[in-house]
């Protein structure tokens, strides 16, 4: 399963700070939420729930039959590109896109990348999905950048060696 959820950029560490957020046993989603919201700089319960699907999407959180709880252990670099890759919906068309791109790409370009599959549904959910999923696209650019896969160049992205 791909997760669609593309919550806004952060660091590694914001990311190990949301886990680490986390309880031990499961809790809640709101718990979770909750945690997440109070023990980093994440604004609001709705963002702090985009967190914890991305956390998801990257092995970061585990979801039991009681809710969420944090996935113990260090986490390799590695680790991260290989789950945002595989688990991340666009994440791995916008990079192989950078990686066939002879100058950098913007968010309308990662778009261009990822546009035929955006689902139907998605095209009828949002007044402007192309607005949306531009903003997705942006994100996700940024996010190859915090896992070493892009580097911000020129007011766009281009591949780099990981």
């Amino acid at each position: 399963m791909r997760y669609k959820i593309v919550p806004e950029p952060r660091s590694r560490e914001a990311l190990l700070a949301a886990r680490d957020a986390l309880p031990l046993v499961p809790g809640s989603v709101e718990d979770c939420c909750t945690r997440i919201r109070d023990r980093t700089d994440v604004p609001s319960r709705d963002r702090a729930r985009e967190l914890l699907t991305f956390l998801q999407a990257l092995g970061l959180a585990k979801e039991a039959s009681h809710g969420f709880h944090r996935v113990r252990g260090d986490v390799t670099d590695e680790q991260l590109r290989e789950a945002f890759l595989a688990n991340v919906y666009g994440a791995r068309e916008i990079v192989d896109a950078l990686a066939d791109s002879d100058g950098p790409l913007d968010a309308a370009d990662a778009l261009a990348a990822i546009r035929d599959g955006v689902p139907r549904w998605e095209r009828s959910q949002y007044a402007d999905w192309e607005a949306e999923w531009r903003e997705r696209a942006a994100n996700l650019l940024a996010w190859a950048e915090t896992f070493g896969l892009a580097a911000s160049v020129d007011g766009g992205y281009v591949a780099t060696d990981p």
